[in-house]
């Protein structure tokens, strides 16, 4: 992790998967720019950059929790940083699509 989250605690890839496959209800939110939304995305994520944050989270819902990322973790931390500021209930997805990605690749191998 790179930057100092504030408290707003991480989520590893596997804890993410368990809440997709569940059907728990949450926001699994994209910050990254729409070039890397296009070329490749977590399934079901909402892409909302992160330089469009600040006048965008009117978008974002205050009643469920918010489960963050980016490409490695620190764009997103810094968006989970300042949303837990604000008053939501998120979290950061800890490596960012690059970790999802690796811990997809090692679950699929496994099978």
């Amino acid at each position: 992790m790179f930057f100092n989250t504030n408290g707003c605690k991480n989520i590893g890839p596997e804890e993410l998967h368990q809440k997709m496959t569940t059907g728990e209800d949450f926001l699994l939110l994209d910050v990254r720019t729409p070039q890397e939304h296009a070329a490749q995305a977590i399934k079901g994520s909402y892409l909302l950059p992160l330089q469009e944050l600040g006048y965008r989270m009117e978008e974002l819902p205050k009643n469920k929790e918010i489960v963050v990322y980016c490409k490695v973790g620190n764009r997103s931390a810094y968006a989970c940083s300042h949303l837990s500021r604000m008053g939501y209930k998120v979290k950061n997805l800890e490596g960012g699509i690059v970790l999802w990605n690796m811990a997809r690749t090692a679950s699929l191998a496994k099978a």
